[in-house]
């Protein structure tokens, strides 16, 4: 099992964008990304830095695994 490290807004966004998250709207601090071909999305804070908690909680909205991400980021 890999470890999660902390990421940065842009990279998580870019990350999800890759991967056919479109953000759909912003309020405030969070933006809320969305995938219509699966019907899920997510809100993400607008923070300079994702703590891990946080992290963990975007990956528990789109429902894939923290491997699966890591894996992501690699690409």
């Amino acid at each position: 099992m890999t470890k999660l490290k902390k990421l940065s807004r842009h990279k998580l966004v870019k990350v999800l964008s890759k991967k056919g998250f479109v953000a759909k709207r912003q309020k405030g601090s969070h933006v809320i990304l969305v995938k219509e071909s699966e019907r899920i999305g997510c809100t993400v804070p607008l923070h300079k830095e994702l703590k891990i908690g946080t992290l963990k909680g975007v990956l528990r909205q789109i429902r894939i695994s923290e491997d699966e991400f890591m894996e992501w980021v690699k690409e």
